[in-house]
């Protein structure tokens, strides 16, 4: 291959402007509250030779106009799962947003397919009506296709590579957002029940720093979403990180390991190992080190022992050489002796824990997501408050689930009602319900499943058509040729037939 002759002074002179551009795109009122653990070198080293233009970008910049108008103005977007492009292209008439859920490398693909839709039906569109007169076209229909796509990254499915692969996926793809959470693979429990699991603090600031720095890499616009998911889980995969250890649960009684009282139940046929472990849970005492020194400790040795390890991270060994200064009994506390079969430790959640991921991961990323499944009105309150204080202007998203019982959990319907608004006033600009592409549409379909099987064609014909030809404008299908591309296909061979604007049979104006 040919030897690029280049002169060295003009190779570091093009890198260092390279350098220079990185820095001052960082300053841009987009970029400028994103802190970066890495210089504006490192990444021009990393990016590519010939730079590339990416419609994520753009859709991001409208994105954060979107949501940064909702959250000055106390308002919010409400939005809902999507899969399919047809149904995307119905919510454009009524939400700002689309929400993108799946598994795998699933996503990438479904948003790439969603907004290749939202591409044509803007470029179909825009056709059509500039083939109308101008003084007619305010009665068309003019709809904003180029919805903002948010999507679903999950815990970046594997390692980091894995996870700059799947955002470069996602840049390309066209998505605006997406979000990253701190559940271990593997083990992610979709539901609030037994068993969710998060990976240390450090594995979850480690994901997003890959995620941005491949956008940045890119040289793109992306937002990217922290979520958190220590709200109710039950494990952590390990405690390399300090700055976990005060959320740990140990065992305060010396009994036998957790893996091994499960392992001679079942042995001995044990019809019910989900109480064998219930019941160990309780004659262990389980708690955090800092509740075992409580316990033991009089109230001026546990006052001594807090004043002693100060307000800064503390290691469990930074803990227990605080008990053994201030506390005159010794303080029995083992973490591994709870770990399960796939070694995973125990772990207190708390709204106190979610707050602090959520500020360390906060400087990363653009919106903040703390996944409450559970939604306690006072947790709420408390996370949201305690976040702003720090970051007034911070953006925050919100996820209802699909199975949640509001009424068992105190909300009335006035409660449910005002919900979104009220936690709009708390930032919270994006608002979804994630799961509509799977419990709402298996729901409409098996109505109409059942509709049809019962009263066949005279059903649709009542139920269906008739009611869809009757809405104004007509309800979007291959009858309606604005919607269905007719005339794009027309004009398409009208081109190539070298016929212009008027002079053919295709509709256009003459």
């Amino acid at each position: 291959m040919p030897r690029i002759n280049q002169i060295p002074d003009d190779e570091q002179a093009g890198f260092d402007a390279k350098v220079k551009e990185l820095e001052e795109w960082w300053k841009s009122p987009r970029q400028a509250h994103i802190k970066r653990p890495y210089s504006a070198t490192r990444i021009a080293l990393l990016a590519g030779v010939l730079p590339q233009k990416y419609a994520s970008s753009d859709m991001a910049l409208k994105l954060w106009e979107q949501l940064n108008e909702h959250r000055k103005n106390g308002t919010h977007e409400m939005t809902f799962g999507v899969t399919d492009p047809i149904i995307a292209s119905q919510m454009a008439k009524y939400q700002e947003t689309l929400y993108v859920s799946g598994a795998l490398y699933t996503v990438p693909k479904v948003v790439d397919k969603i907004f290749k839709s939202q591409v044509w039906h803007s470029q179909r569109q825009s056709h059509y009506r500039m083939l109308q007169p101008k003084e007619k076209r305010a009665e068309l229909e003019n709809w904003d296709y180029l919805t903002p796509i948010v999507a679903d990254g999950d815990m970046g499915f594997g390692g980091l590579t894995s996870t700059v692969k799947m955002t470069k996926l996602f840049v390309e793809a066209g998505v605006a957002m997406f979000h990253l959470d701190d559940l271990a693979i593997g083990k992610k429990k979709f539901t609030v029940g037994m068993g969710r699991t998060v990976v240390p603090t450090s594995e979850y600031l480690d994901r997003l720093t890959a995620a941005r720095m491949q956008i940045d890499i890119m040289g793109a616009d992306t937002m990217l979403l922290c979520r958190c998911d220590v709200d109710h889980s039950e494990f952590i995969t390990d405690v390399i990180d300090p700055r976990d250890h005060k959320y740990v649960q140990g065992a305060t009684v010396a009994v036998k390991s957790l893996q091994d009282t499960l392992r001679e139940a079942a042995e001995g046929g044990s019809p019910d190992l989900l109480a064998t472990r219930k019941e160990w849970i309780k004659n262990a005492e389980l708690c955090t080190f800092d509740e075992a020194v409580k316990k033991v400790a009089s109230e001026s040795e546990y006052k001594a022992y807090v004043s002693k390890l100060g307000s800064g991270t503390n290691s469990l060994k930074d803990m227990r050489a605080a008990a053994k200064e201030t506390v005159s009994q010794e303080v029995f506390f083992d973490w591994d002796l709870p770990r399960s079969r796939e070694g995973q430790f125990f772990y207190k959640s708390c709204v106190s824990a979610i707050i602090e991921r959520a500020l360390l991961a906060a400087p990363l990323g653009d919106v903040t997501w703390a996944r409450m499944d559970m939604p306690n009105w006072s947790d709420l309150v408390e996370f949201h408050v305690a976040i702003r204080k720090v970051y007034p202007e911070r953006l925050f998203a919100f996820g209802y689930t699909g199975d949640y019982d509001y009424p068992k959990a105190g909300f009335s319907p006035e409660a449910v009602k005002s919900l979104p608004s009220d936690l709009a006033k708390m930032g919270v600009a994006w608002q979804v319900q994630p799961i509509w592409a799977l419990q709402g549409l298996n729901y409409q379909t098996q109505k109409f499943a059942k509709l049809w099987r019962e009263r066949g064609i005279e059903g649709y014909v009542e139920e269906i058509q008739k009611p869809a030809l009757a809405t104004s404008p007509m309800t979007d299908g291959f009858e309606k040729p604005s919607y269905s591309g007719s005339y794009l296909c027309d004009a398409f061979w009208d081109t190539v037939a070298v016929r212009d604007v008027g002079e053919g049979p295709s509709g256009t104006a003459s």
